[in-house]
């Protein structure tokens, strides 16, 4: 199992590779919602913060982790550049980012 927030990071950076990758392309496709679905366990510590974590099952742990409380969760992210509301292209425009 692996953190919920880790997901999101390294979906951050596949998306942020996929952004620079596509520098010299001509065809540009406009980065809409992403739907991330994925299972997940609730851990609640016992400490005086009252902590909750978010789990992400993988595919063979999900049987083990049955007793624990195994939930569906759908994130639907809407990515914008960082400083302002414009929408990513996967593109080759340098300006791209900058919209």
């Amino acid at each position: 199992m692996i953190e919920l927030a880790k997901v999101v990071r390294e979906l951050r950076r596949e998306l942020t590779d996929a952004i620079e990758a596509a520098e010299d392309a001509k065809l540009r496709f406009e980065l809409g919602p992403v739907e991330l679905e994925t299972a997940v366990t609730v851990e609640e510590r016992g400490t005086a913060t009252g902590e909750v974590r978010f789990w992400v099952v993988g595919l063979g742990a999900e049987a083990q982790t049955a007793r624990t409380g195994v939930q569906r969760i759908t994130l639907t992210l809407q990515p914008r550049v960082a400083g302002s509301d414009a929408i990513p292209w996967v593109s080759g425009e340098e300006s791209a980012l900058e919209r």
